[in-house]
């Protein structure tokens, strides 16, 4: 995002507003959506998160063109997460299953953005969020754990245990890795 577009923003410009907007809600819509799962939910964490964004303009430092996007999606990331706690749904716990079935490592890698992004939906909120956490956004166990309020242990059990199950989930769909 340009620093010019930005700054007008930062002034209270509602066209500037309405261009970053644009430019970022179906992207963080995405974001928010991988978190919370249901659509009506994602869509008001996105419009809490632009607001909030808005009304914290000064607080940007602007870097680079990618600064803002940055900046912007750990907003949206800590409205998702703010949200889950109220909900009651972190630190986000789920029972050990010692039926999940251990598959290479790659597996993963190689499906499709599209069928990754369906799996990890249908992933309990616990590993979920960890997962997103961790593969997608590049958050350390240490900074979930902090996040989360649970311990590193606790992260990176949820990480296996979410790779396990959407391992699971492709040999039992017999997805195929080009899907």
């Amino acid at each position: 995002m340009e620093a010019k577009i930005i700054n007008k923003a930062r002034r209270g410009d509602p066209k500037a507003q309405r261009t970053i907007f644009d430019s970022y809600a179906r992207q963080m819509f995405l974001l928010c959506l991988r978190y919370v799962r249901i659509q009506e939910d994602a869509e008001d964490l996105l419009s809490t998160g632009f607001t909030k964004a808005f009304a914290n303009l000064d607080s940007f430092e602007y870097r680079s063109e990618a600064s803002f996007e940055v900046w912007l999606k750990r907003i949206l990331i800590n409205e998702c997460l703010m949200f889950l706690r109220k909900q009651n749904k972190a630190p986000l716990m789920v029972e050990p299953d010692e039926s999940l079935i251990s598959t290479h490592e790659d597996v993963i890698d190689m499906l499709s953005v599209d069928t990754l992004f369906g799996l990890i939906l249908h992933l309990p909120e616990g590993y979920r969020t960890v997962f997103n956490l961790f593969e997608i956004e590049g958050y350390t166990h240490k900074e979930i754990a902090e996040k989360l309020g649970i311990t590193e242990g606790t992260s990176k059990s949820q990480l296996s245990k979410a790779k396990a199950a959407l391992k699971e989930t492709i040999i039992k769909k017999g997805l195929n890795y080009a899907s």
